[in-house]
């Protein structure tokens, strides 16, 4: 069974710490995990909600479940017929997730106005927002191949998450988007030397 689910920058984040394999523990106020069967309405709740709170980020994830187990679990429709979602109590997520095939993939992602995105602690991405790292590895990358590897390593869950906002935005007088398409296609090449190769920079088509 085809499913996806909507989620916000944090969650993003600890589903990349599964190895993009599992979704997290439910929070003790939130009983159930809820999926969705529809892609339209993650997107909508992606674009329309998650973009105006927290960190004002939105990330659609796909993935699939065996038919027969996904079964087991009750579907409901809560407004119109293309909003329903599939009903998974919390202590049953752990069992859940040991059930979805193959890895968890982002189709879309969107992103509200003061977007900052993952801020990483160490080196040379210490403290910088989205577009600032960005720019910093690209203007590396022409002196110094090897230290956009390093950083890239240093940094690769930062370089995941925050890859989804690169490719959406303009970057005005620093970059053209050609050029930042470009830097981009650059940063893919490095990613593919890594072990964390497998987790495709951003979305998946």
């Amino acid at each position: 069974m085809l499913l996806f689910r909507p989620v916000g920058l944090e969650e993003l984040g600890l589903i990349y710490d599964s190895g993009m394999r599992a979704f997290p523990p439910r929070l003790p106020d939130q009983p159930i995990f809820y999926p969705v069967t529809n892609e339209a309405y993650a997107k909508q709740i992606a674009r329309d909600w998650n973009t105006k709170a927290g960190t004002l980020g939105g990330f659609v994830t796909r993935f699939s479940v065996d038919d027969s187990y996904a079964a087991k679990f009750e579907r409901r429709v809560v407004g119109s017929r293309e909003h329903e979602e599939l009903w998974v109590p919390a202590e049953e997520l752990t069992e859940f997730n040991n059930h979805i095939g193959d890895a968890i993939d982002v189709i879309a992602a969107y992103f509200g106005e003061g977007y900052r995105g993952f801020v990483p602690e160490t080196f040379g991405l210490k403290g910088k927002d989205a577009a600032a790292q960005c720019l910093a590895l690209v203007r590396t990358l022409p002196y110094s191949g090897f230290d956009v590897i390093c950083e890239m390593a240093a940094n690769n869950k930062a370089v995941f998450l925050n890859f989804f906002f690169w490719e959406q935005h303009s970057f005005a007088a620093e970059l053209s988007d050609a050029e930042r398409d470009a830097a981009l296609a650059k940063l893919r090449a490095v990613w593919a030397l890594r072990e964390r190769a497998a987790f495709p920079l951003g979305v998946v088509r």
